[in-house]
């Protein structure tokens, strides 16, 4: 069969999946990795929110879309399903919570929302008091009986903020300031006396140019 027809029998993610690989350095190698992956998706299955390391929960979040996906679409009498199930949930005891809780919950999931989330954790601080160097993560199935987690704040455009207020109104003072500056300036600009420059036009020395301006501004103007 063309391999081109075989991809309508394979559920799509809604969401990408990066196909670059992370060196998480694990001494016991791409079984150690394939572990830790298992152990990821099993929590995340039995608390439907945990916390950890960004890259970790970053992998493990397209085979928790993928184990729901293929659960949802083909149920418990898939033996394939099972299969899968039964290799990705360490704890089978989850396997019913799979099929009887997280397939009816997304049922009537609309197309394109993934069934997972991820939120930025607030980096937390090592007992030395440095703080760690990697991200930390929150990943969550949405749905889930927690109370929910605000998302992600840009500060650039919350007006409330004190900082963002102090900025602002110090901004205002600064134009209102420039303003007043720039106006007084055009008013003793146009105070000035006009200068007639056809007196000093012939003239090549700079002494004798000043000293024409100088005459002319000080010679008051006769109406003719």
């Amino acid at each position: 069969m063309n391999q081109s027809r075989l991809t309508h029998l394979i559920s799509t993610l809604p969401l990408k999946v990066r196909p670059k690989h992370r060196k998480f350095g694990n001494i016991e190698g791409l079984f150690g990795r394939l572990k830790m992956l298992r152990k990821t998706v099993t929590a995340l299955v039995r608390y439907e929110r945990i916390e950890l390391n960004r890259f970790r929960a970053d992998e493990a979040r397209p085979y928790a879309e993928r184990l729901i996906s293929e659960a949802l679409r083909y149920g418990d009498t898939h033996q394939p399903t099972m299969k899968l199930a039964n290799f990705w949930l360490e704890d089978q005891s989850l396997i019913p919570k799979l099929f009887k809780v997280l397939s009816p919950r997304y049922q009537e999931w609309p197309a394109g929302l993934p069934y997972t989330r991820m939120l930025r954790a607030p980096s937390s601080a090592s007992p030395d008091g440095s703080y760690e160097s990697y991200e930390r993560t929150v990943i969550e199935l949405r749905g889930n009986p927690y109370p929910p987690l605000p998302g992600p704040v840009n500060t650039s455009v919350n007006p409330g903020l004190i900082h963002n207020v102090l900025l602002e109104e110090a901004r205002k003072d600064y134009y209102n300031s420039q303003s007043k500056i720039t106006q007084q300036a055009e008013q003793e600009i146009n105070a000035l006396p006009e200068i007639d420059n056809a007196h000093i036009d012939n003239v090549d020395d700079p002494v004798q140019i000043e000293e024409a301006q100088e005459v002319v501004t000080t010679t008051p103007m006769t109406k003719g």
